[in-house]
């Protein structure tokens, strides 16, 4: 039996209708990686790049393309690193639907990739999530429908054992089903996914890094990343102006650790604990939890110009590449925050 035989055999056991929907994983036998691709692509997903607010309408049938591809693309400044992606992004393309949708799920696995790949997407009713309908060898493609049942925003991921590392290698986005009445309006809204990436190397070595499965299974990562690389949104900002509102989605493929999502020098007018759309929002939050595998919205005005930085506030984690900015551009707000010093006004961003 070849290796891509045993790894499927193993993914259709593991991800049985028998098994729970996310069983814990030994380890499976990979198929050792070639050489890097000439090509250094650039895996960071723009938070600007989501589909917009959908209109009013009844239910229809939505259909998604996804292809998995493997990649190398920059992590930092200076070092590669081989990702295996939806759409060859971090995360993958986020997906809009409205409540009562039908959903037409295509997944293809390119021909040259090395490993075989699936889909499991939270916000299924299903074996799987999908996974057991989209286990599929490089070049085969798989699908499925499903109905979307339940409003939120739901993480899908690759969910081929072993899971873990499919999803730390970058596999992972989210599924945004509205529910019936939609969403409120905003200004902006933006895409925003927090991961780990286990190296061999120590963080900062430069050149082609490599996965560390040791590392991997201690829950030791070498980065923390936005957007699937160190420092991402900070080279690509979000940006909007005073006065305007902002709607951040935001989950964590993880595949480990838990987020306090925070973005300092401002407060979440509301938030959406584990993006619950039907839930009545809290309001006037600081900082709010997301588990691996989960999600939130928040929203708030912004009301001052300046750079305002998205952290995860277990802070050490913005040494190993997890920050982000959010530009705000307009005219200077004295009655709401002036410094007294001049020259301030891009100020130092900690608390």
């Amino acid at each position: 039996m070849t290796k891509f035989a045993l790894l499927l055999a193993a993914a259709v056991i593991a991800l049985s209708p028998a098994n729970a929907h996310e069983a814990q994983h030994h380890p499976a036998a990979a198929v050792p990686a070639t050489a890097a691709p000439a090509t250094i692509v650039d895996v960071v997903r723009d938070p600007a790049d989501l589909p917009g607010p959908l209109a009013r309408r009844g239910p229809q049938t939505v259909k998604v393309d996804l292809e998995t591809v493997e990649v190398t693309g920059r992590l930092a400044d200076g070092s590669t690193y081989h990702y295996w992606t939806f759409n060859k992004k971090i995360p993958g393309p986020m997906v809009r639907v409205r409540v009562g949708d039908t959903v037409e799920v295509t997944l293809k696995n390119a021909a040259d990739s090395m490993m075989a790949h699936n889909v499991d997407f939270h916000a299924v009713t299903g074996p799987g999530g999908g996974a057991v309908a989209t286990v599929a060898t490089p070049g085969e493609t798989k699908g499925f429908t499903f109905k979307a049942l339940s409003p939120g925003l739901f993480v899908y991921h690759c969910a081929t054992p072993m899971v873990a590392q499919h999803i730390a290698n970058g596999m992972y986005g989210m599924i945004l089903v509205e529910p019936e009445a939609g969403l409120s309006k905003v200004d902006h809204e933006f895409y925003v996914m927090q991961g780990e990436i286990y190296t061999e190397q120590a963080f900062g070595t430069e050149g082609e890094l490599t996965e560390s499965l040791d590392k991997l299974l201690d829950e030791r990562p070498e980065y923390y990343v936005f957007n699937g690389a160190a420092d991402a949104l900070v080279k690509k900002p979000l940006h909007a102006k005073v006065g305007e509102t902002v709607r951040i989605f935001f989950g964590v493929g993880g595949p480990n650790k838990t987020s306090s999502f925070h973005v300092i020098g401002e407060v979440f007018d509301r938030a959406y604990p584990l993006a619950s759309l039907t839930s009545p929002p809290l309001t006037d939050v600081q900082t709010i939890t997301v588990p691996p595998g989960g999600a939130a919205m928040t929203e708030f005005k912004v009301d001052v110009p300046g750079r305002f930085v998205l952290v995860d506030h277990a802070l050490s984690r913005m040494e190993r590449g997890l920050k982000g900015i959010l530009v705000v551009d307009g005219p200077a707000q004295p009655d709401t925050f002036r410094s007294h010093q001049q020259h301030d006004d891009e100020a130092a961003s900690g608390h």
